[in-house]
This record gives C-alpha cells, structure tokens and sequence, in this order.
C-alpha cells in the first residue's frame, strides 16, 4: 500500500492565519483616523478561512482596547483566538499565540503591509509562511489555505477553541489535584471502527497532525478507505466529549492484522486533548484487544523531531525498542499488567467493534 511509503512530509498546510490590523485587516492607522473601514475583500477571506477550519489570530502595535472595540464594530473580534495586540515585537505575538494553540510554528501564516515587520517576523520565526497584505485577499485561492474536504470538524474548529480557552480558564482557577479537574469534565470517550464518512477527518488528521503523530506517514482519503475495507487492516477513530462541548475526532489508529502479531502503523492524536491523557487510554484498549486475541502487539515509531511526546506514550505503556531500521524503530508492547482506565473517563466502544480487532 502506497501510504506505508509517505514518510515524507506534505506540503505546506497552514493552520492558522495571524493578521497585523493597521493597513491590513482595515485600511488607516486606527490610533490616527478612528473610524477605519476594513480593507476590500478582507472579511470574506477571514469568514471564508474560518470556514474552511483555519484558525486565526492578531499580532497588532495598537491599543488593545481600541483595537478590540475596532474588530467588533466590524463583526471580527469573534473569530481571533488569543488576539496578541501589544506593544511588543510582532515575532513575540505570534510565538504566544503558537503557545497558546499548541501548534507548530511552520503551520501558521502572518500577514502584514509593512515590509519591516514582515522581515522581523521572518527572521525570528523562519518556519512560518510571510504574506504582504497587498496579497491577502488572494489568500483563499492558495493550496496552503485550502485543505482538500471541509468536514463538520473543520467548520466548528474554532467553536472548539473557543471552549478550549474556557476549559483552560477553568483549569486555572481550579487549586485541587490535576486527576480531580479531569473528573469534573465529565469526558466520555469513544473508540469506534471508521465509517466512509469518518474517512475525510481521518485524513485531514493525518496531515495536520505532527507533534502526536507515531509515524509521521500521510495517507489519502483513497488509501484510508482501502485499509478500511482491507480484512489485513483495522482503522479506528476516536473521539472525545466533556461537559463543555465535542471536541471532535481527536484520534485515528491504523493496525496491521497478522495471525501472529498485530503492528500499529500509525497512531495519532490531536495536539488539543495533549493533556487529557487519551492517548495512554486508547493503546490500554489496544493491549487489552491483543491480549485477549492472543497475539504480540508491535508498533511502529518514526521519530520527526516533534513527536517525541509519543514516545514517551508508549515507554509509559510498556513497550520496548525490539528492532530497528534506520530510524524506523519497532516497539513490542508487554501485554501483562496492563493498568485499568482511569475513574474520570467513561470509555465507549460499540458492541459491534469491542473485542473484533
């Protein structure tokens, strides 16, 4: 199958977009003119981005009050997560906001009139993509900006965030043990067999996905559905709820079925449930289902400099290092001992899949 090949990285794809706002989003200086109308063909690029689940931000020199009061005026200030409108370095903006969303600095995109700025955003973030805003209305004909399906996902990504920003508010605020937060959240999640409609997702995922992924390997939506229907192959989805929304399908697994061993091709999960601790709990199930099957669990580990985060899943779950290619690592999973889920998480697996690996 031509995906176990794709270990190469895709092409560019930007996740978020961070907009300067004086001569960009609108036209004028907001501090010298006041009432700044917005730039042609601005707002229907952001509506449209946002459409497409495109995150976006601000990193803006202005005052931060009439700067927000400006955006709302404009029916805008909704769609900027974490809006960095200081009087710092631009570089610092869109460093706190990569923080903020916990994704990659190569994923984003910053648009800027003045060259000045552009050069020091460059300089200090190298990875990022730089755009003249004399450009951005021609933003949504670019390939970076457009993702090939737009699932049901994408187009509440920021809906998502949104209540992302409250449960990290909440999570402040709370004084007691990390495990008792996660209690409160009520989180139910769920592992099921990938349907034909979970396949657009699953690969979006894929390719989104850098920091949590095992292998690194993109798949096509074509290649998905062949493991989909492949009686060698198994293709999981996972998902996750909380007492504050859906957060989407935060996770795809891809198994190799042997008679003897079952290898995990690919494992990935969201950068946004990092910290729920979902990823331990989804390869607790798959030992669970190798154990009772009777077979070896292998899997594969292909590190990228980013995803060293699942390493350390797996070492906590009890696999070790067995072979290795180049740097191709295989990784056997000790099936004894395997722990309990853990009392704040309700796991949901459909009768139909529980036990079929």
């Amino acid at each position: 199958m031509s995906g176990e090949s794709t270990g190469t990285p895709p092409a560019r794809t930007v996740k978020c977009v961070v907009w300067d706002l004086d001569n960009t989003v609108w036209d004028g200086i907001l501090l010298e003119d006041g009432d700044v109308p917005l730039r042609p063909g601005v707002k229907e690029v952001i509506t449209e981005l946002d459409r497409r689940g495109i995150l976006q931000s601000v990193a803006s020199r202005n005052d931060r009050e009439a700067a927000s009061a400006a955006l709302e005026r404009h029916g805008l200030l909704d769609y900027f997560l974490y809006p960095q409108i200081t009087w710092s370095a631009k570089s610092e903006s869109v460093r706190a906001i990569a923080t903020s969303l916990n994704l990659g600095l190569d994923a984003f995109a910053f648009v800027d009139d003045d060259p000045f700025e552009r050069a020091e955003v460059a300089y200090a973030v190298p990875e990022l993509l730089c755009v003249d805003a004399a450009d951005a209305a021609e933003l949504t004909g670019r390939p970076e900006f457009t993702p090939r399906f737009i699932t049901d996902d994408s187009a509440r990504r920021r809906t998502m965030y949104l209540a992302d920003q409250v449960r990290a508010d909440v999570e402040r605020e709370y004084s007691g043990p990390k495990e008792d937060f996660l209690a409160t959240l009520d989180m139910d999640f769920t592992i099921a067999r990938a349907t034909e409609e979970d396949l657009r997702r699953a690969s979006e995922l894929t390719v989104r996905t850098n920091q949590l992924n095992t292998t690194g390997y993109t798949y096509s939506y074509e290649e998905l559905d062949a493991f989909r229907e492949s009686p060698d192959h198994e293709l999981l989805v996972a998902r996750l709820v909380d007492r504050y929304g859906p957060y989407g399908t935060i996770g795809v697994v891809l198994v190799e079925r042997g008679p003897d061993a079952w290898r995990i091709k690919l494992l990935l999960m969201s950068c946004r449930v990092m910290s729920r601790g979902v990823g331990g709990v989804l390869i607790t199930y798959l030992r669970e289902r190798a154990r009772d099957a009777g077979v070896r669990l292998l899997s594969e580990f292909l590190p990228n400099g980013r995803n060293r985060m699942m390493f350390v899943t797996y070492k906590f779950s009890r696999f070790r290092e067995v072979a290795r290619d180049g740097e191709l690592v295989t990784l056997e999973a000790d099936l004894t001992d395997i722990p309990p889920y853990p009392d704040h998480m309700k796991i949901t697996v459909p009768d139909a899949l529980d036990g079929a690996l």
